[in-house]
């Protein structure tokens, strides 16, 4: 029987999605959805503290990052070894991205490699668009014999990607991922603005996240400003929007000026590579779509910003 351990929150909820939650036996200090896994020991801590401001956050995991580097250390995240040598997992879903979103594969593998008398299997998840989430969901469902049940969850998932309305305004969207230093979203996210409909600005569908400056967001004229920093729910999102609403040369943006800057909880959808990023979609398209009546996100997964 698979003794699966998650250390990515969209992983876990694939392994869900896929039927295979009850075999979930630890998980990451982030995977809170869906409710049920909540009660299951988590395996990661973060190395930084997470309660700082984004500068600062950004500063202690640039230093970890060197670190880990220069001295082959630990990156930005722990693994709790002895909880993971007791959970004696027989699968680790982890991811091959972004070693500031969670733990890096190579820690992951170091983690394996200590884990003696075992066979675990390292399922790693590398999103970078849509097709490469639908992957992942394959990926995963194929290392845990659910082959079949992985090719129906994704024709559900790609028909209710379709059934999200397009706008015909053509928007152009600029989504601000972190706001100190100042990054804009990439990867699914673009992708999921063109098929609302908009016109993505200050990065490319399936591409890296960027830095840019109020310079380039300013030149680049969005209609629509999203705020949705990486890992932020909502309340924390609003705070860095009050900082970014400091700024003179924020205020002299045409979107702000319009009240055409949203809030999205972040955490819970933008950046979370799994079946939720259908949600994702329709958040965007009610915030850039008009003409689009059925709200049903509004006020509990996104919001306008009222400075």
């Amino acid at each position: 029987m698979a003794r699966i351990v998650s250390l990515l929150p969209s992983a876990t909820e694939i392994v869900c999605a896929l039927g295979a939650g009850d075999h979930l036996v630890g998980r990451s200090h982030e995977c809170d959805f869906p409710a049920e896994v909540g009660h299951l020991p988590i395996l990661t801590r973060p190395r930084f503290v997470p309660e700082a401001t984004s500068g600062e956050i950004d500063r202690q995991v640039r230093e970890l990052a060197r670190q880990a580097q220069a001295q082959d250390a630990l990156g930005v995240y722990a693994i709790e070894m002895t909880l993971l040598r007791e959970l004696a997992p027989t699968h680790i879903v982890t991811q091959t991205q972004c070693e500031v979103c969670a733990v890096s594969l190579r820690d992951v593998e170091r983690a394996v490699a200590e884990l003696t008398g075992l066979e675990t299997d390292v399922i790693p998840l590398a999103p970078n668009s849509l097709a490469d989430i639908w992957d992942d969901i394959q990926r995963t469902a194929n290392a845990l014999n659910l082959r079949e049940r992985g090719r129906t969850l994704i024709q559900e998932l790609q028909r209710r990607i379709d059934a999200v309305p397009r706008t015909s305004a053509a928007p152009r969207v600029a989504v601000v991922e972190w706001a100190d230093p100042l990054m804009t979203a990439g990867h699914w996210t673009m992708e999921l603005i063109e098929r609302a409909g908009g016109v993505p600005v200050l990065g490319a569908p399936r591409g890296p996240s960027l830095h840019f400056s109020m310079e380039d967001l300013a030149d680049a004229e969005p209609d629509v400003i999203i705020v949705a920093p990486c890992g932020y729910n909502l309340e924390k999102t609003r705070q860095d929007a009050r900082q970014l609403s400091h700024r003179e040369d924020w205020q002299s943006l045409p979107a702000v000026k319009q009240g055409r800057v949203a809030l999205i909880d972040g955490n819970q959808y933008v950046n979370r590579p799994g079946p939720r990023v259908v949600e994702t979609l329709a958040i965007i398209a009610e915030i850039i779509n008009p003409q689009l009546s059925n709200h049903e996100h509004e006020g509990i997964a996104w919001q306008w910003f009222h400075q």
